[in-house]
Parts: structure tokens; sequence; C-alpha cells
């Protein structure tokens, strides 16, 4: 594998990483701002909202600037987002920052996930590299194009099935989010749990993501276990309701995804 791929995969972590990590600091950041919980809560659904809104648009800006400068210059943005919105006080400003850093992070998927594609097609066994990172990129999912005429593919999105795995994923990911951003909150206050049980907390809901990514619900078991909340999953199935049409069905479900994010924590604020 091309070291790049290694570095592309090392950014996408890094982002990730920021994304979620949010949900153990939520308390301090409430304290910090001077805000309440379920305000502070908001910075969540910002950054869903910048995804959400920052995957088709920022798919078009960048579709024909160098990757590699692209790639750059999303980073750099990423991290001076977080650097203002480390060092300032007001609630206002880290709000701003948290959607700018969306904006950054939706854009550099894309390039990442074009980049990728790029990079895979020279190596061998490179379709893993594409399956890697599938469903989960910015308008620049790394997929095979469209396989069916234009009047086809419409009647490939418009599939019962796949509209309702598309709500599911709404109805899931804003029921993941809004607990998951409160996260903190509810191990040391309502667990009465102490601060350390926080990082573990985290650790546990990363290893369930990581496993449901892994796996191949039936439809039966998906319904079933969708208070679970494996939203890899849901992608996945998704997928291959609209196989026909991976491209078009895998930017519906990444933004299903976070729109549900989006909206989970405002409900539970109010």
């Amino acid at each position: 594998m091309p070291f790049s791929l290694y570095l592309l995969a090392l950014a996408v972590f890094a982002m990730g990483t920021s994304e979620f990590m949010l949900a153990g600091l939520l308390p301090s950041i409430a304290a910090e701002s001077g805000v309440s919980l379920g305000t502070a809560g908001l910075l969540t659904s910002a950054f869903a909202a910048g995804m959400a809104v920052g995957a088709p648009l920022m798919a078009v800006l960048a579709r024909d600037w160098p990757p590699r400068r692209s790639l750059f210059a999303f980073v750099a943005v990423f991290l001076a987002a977080h650097v203002v919105g480390a060092v300032t006080t007001e609630f206002a400003v880290l709000l701003v920052s948290r959607v700018l850093a969306a904006l950054a992070n939706a854009g550099f998927r894309g390039c990442a996930a074009r980049h990728r594609f790029r990079l895979a097609r020279n190596v061998p066994r490179g379709g893993r590299a594409l399956r890697a990172g599938h469903g989960q990129c910015a308008g620049g999912d790394p997929v095979p194009p469209e396989r069916v005429a234009p009047p086809a593919l419409g009647r490939q999105l418009a599939k019962p099935r796949l509209v309702l795995v598309i709500m599911l994923a709404v109805v899931v990911n804003a029921v993941t989010f809004g607990h998951f951003t409160f996260l903190a909150p509810v191990v040391t206050g309502v667990a009465g749990l102490d601060e350390w049980w926080v990082p573990v907390a985290l650790m546990l809901v990363g290893a369930g993501s990581f496993l449901g990514g892994h796996l191949r619900w039936p439809a039966r078991g998906l319904i079933a276990t969708a208070a679970v909340l494996v939203g890899s999953t849901l992608i996945a199935r998704v997928l291959h309701h609209a196989s026909g049409a991976p491209t078009m069905a895998g930017s519906y479900a990444t933004a299903a995804l976070n729109v549900g994010a989006a909206v989970g924590p405002v409900l539970l604020s109010l």
C-alpha cells in the first residue's frame, strides 16, 4: 500500500476523533462557556449540520482543485478552526468553529476519496482500500459509476426498502448522537460513576461501532437491533438495496445520518 494512503487514513482518524471526543468534554465546555449542558450539546448538531451542507457543497467547489493542495488546505482549515475553538471562551465563536471544521472535514473526505481511488487502482487488492471508506466520504465516494440509465436510476433510489432504510438511518443517528452527546453527564451524574469512566464508556461505544461496521445483518435483524445503534450497518444496507446506483445512494445515506446527528442533540436539549 502506498504510504500516502496511510497518511489519508491517519487524517480521517484524527478528524473522526475530533468529532466524537466532544462528548467527553461537554461538562467542561458548558462550565467554561457559561452555558447549560443542553446548549453545549448544540455543538454536535452544528458539526453535523456543517457536514450535511458541506458534503455536496465542497464536492462541487473542490471538484477541479489539485488533490494534494486541496487536502492540505482542508487540513489547515480544520486545524485552524480547532485552535480557535480551543482558545476562545465565547460559545458563539466555538459554535462557528465547529461548523467551519465540519465544512473542512467534508471537503477533505471528498478529496481523499478521489485521491485514494487513483492510488488504489494501481495497488493489488486495491478494492479493499476503496471499500474501507465507502459511504463515508462527501461527494466523492470512490465507487463504480452508476450502472443504470437515468430513468432506471430513479427507480433504484425509490425502492420502498431503500427509503425505509434511509428513514431508519435518520432515526438511528438521531438517537445515537442524542445520547452520545450527553454521555459524560449521564456517566458521572445519572450513573454516579467517577470521571475516569467517561473514556471507558467512549471506548465501548467505539468498539461497538467498529463491530457493527464489520457485520452484515439481515434486514429483519437490522430492524430488530436498531436500538444497538449501528450506523455503519445502515450504510451497508443502503448500498445493498441500491447496488446499481452506489454513488447517489451513498450520498443519500451520508446526508441522512448527518441530518439525524443534527436533530438528535437538539431534541434532547429542549
